[in-house]
């Protein structure tokens, strides 16, 4: 009799453990793939910020003998062709030329008057002061002067001054050069075709514009993966008193938990961007100007950074980069199969000391809590000298002018991080709930329906 009793119930158990997989298992799926979808879009976003920090980098632009030539050239060479006088410069170009005429007349007349020794020079002097008047001389000045003047206004002698003043400039423009122009030309030429543009300010409009689309599909994605483990939360509180359930809840918890480690480990957490926003220089007038010149910018996921440092040739770089491997991915790791093996495998198995001590004892040397706080004083930490630093660069002295912009900031992979930190804490918690040294059966949560 009490066979034919169980065995309902017992249908009953394992129908309810395979609707709870069913369902779990969808929940499992959403969450794997919004994670694949924001590591891929992680990574298209750092590639694309990586080629908007190469094409404008300082580099190539303020640092670049080039570009100061290309633009002083051009500032010159809109001043040579824009050349005309105005009537206060002629009036003070004919004073000068009655200057010199005058002074011209003066010296030649005191040259021809002095004491002459020779008879040719004598009878020069006599000639010179019975034909020529100096007073007529002086008198016929301010007509020479304005023929001048008018003669340098005619079109056919300003072409041909302009024409000297572009050649002298080609001259000096073809003797300073340094060594950035033929790789950036290069560089500018393959990242047009990659991104199908074909100048600067359509590549800098089309980077912004993919940019800002990705950043709101990443924290759609993050949302939306924080909002799976939360509806995997929500179904510990309504099954806690089911006993018979908690097994494979908590088993596909720690699959939910897997997905949210993977996930933060290869997302971006932290991106540091420091630029010159613009500089503005005078020049005759005219402005000379540079925009988004990108001093600094990295983009690092969890295992991007580990991977840098192993990379480095010092010691104590690797040596941080394989404990940070160890304590933030590998142990982490560990602890969740552990958990997983206590819950689930046979007794001899779950009471194994190795995998009792990763399910209950090794919290201890998990970092991953430690991550958390680190990242976040790094970033405020850097955040901080950026600012202090670029603003030192801000200036305003009327013909230089300078404006920095700071775009560092914290990834939605630090967000998905913080997520794994607190459910693994959560799981911890329910473990010990669940479970009693030495047993391997789990136990319900509500202590007023535990079996009597």
């Amino acid at each position: 009799m009490t066979n034919h009793i169980q065995q309902p119930a017992q249908r009953k158990t394992t129908v309810a453990n395979i609707l709870l997989i069913v369902g779990l298992g969808i929940l499992l799926c959403g969450e794997s793939y919004f994670g694949y979808r924001l590591y891929t879009i992680s990574a298209e976003q750092e590639q694309i910020k990586e080629d908007y920090s190469v094409v404008n980098s300082i580099t190539f632009g303020i640092f670049s003998v080039d570009q100061w030539r290309e633009k002083i050239s051009d500032v010159v060479g809109r001043q040579v062709n824009d050349f005309s006088m105005t009537a206060k410069q002629k009036a003070a170009l004919q004073e000068q030329v009655e200057n010199q005429l005058n002074g011209l007349i003066n010296k030649t007349v005191a040259q021809i008057n002095k004491p002459q020794k020779g008879l040719g020079a004598k009878l020069k002097k006599l000639a010179f002061n019975s034909f020529v008047d100096e007073d007529e001389l002086h008198a016929m000045v301010p007509t020479f002067s304005k023929t001048i003047i008018t003669k340098i206004n005619s079109p056919a002698s300003r072409k041909r001054l302009k024409g000297i003043a572009s050649s002298k400039m080609d001259q000096l423009e073809d003797q300073t050069y340094d060594k950035t122009e033929i790789a950036k030309n290069a560089m500018t030429q393959q990242m047009f075709a990659r991104y199908n543009v074909s100048n600067i300010a359509d590549f800098d409009q089309t980077v912004k514009n993919k940019v800002a689309a990705i950043k709101k599909l990443t924290y759609n994605y993050a949302y939306a993966m924080l909002g799976c483990v939360l509806l995997a939360l929500v179904l510990w509180l309504l099954l806690r008193k089911k006993a018979q359930l908690q097994t494979t809840l908590f088993i596909m918890s720690l699959l939910f938990a897997f997905v949210l480690l993977a996930s933060s480990i290869t997302t971006t957490i932290i991106e540091v961007d420091a630029r010159i926003q613009t500089l503005n220089f005078k020049l005759l007038d005219e402005n000379i100007a540079f925009s988004n010149q990108v001093l600094f910018f990295q983009s690092k996921s969890i295992m991007g950074i580990i991977e840098t440092l192993i990379k480095q040739p010092k010691p104590d770089s690797i040596m941080v980069g394989a404990l940070m491997m160890i304590f933030v991915i590998i142990l982490p790791a560990l602890r969740l199969l552990g958990k997983g093996l206590h819950v689930w495998g046979n007794d001899r198995l779950a009471e194994n000391k190795v995998v009792r001590y990763l399910a209950f004892e090794s919290g201890k040397w998990d970092m991953a809590d430690v991550m958390v706080v680190g990242v976040a004083m790094t970033y405020i930490g850097l955040n901080g000298i950026l600012k202090s630093q670029l603003s030192n660069l801000n200036m305003d002295t009327g013909p230089l002018k300078t404006v920095t912009e700071n775009n560092s900031s914290l990834q939605p992979g630090y967000l998905i991080f913080v997520a794994y930190v607190i459910f693994a804490m959560v799981l911890s918690y329910i473990l010990k709930r669940i479970t009693k040294p030495h047993e391997k059966e789990p136990q319900v949560l509500d202590e007023e329906n535990v079996p009597t």
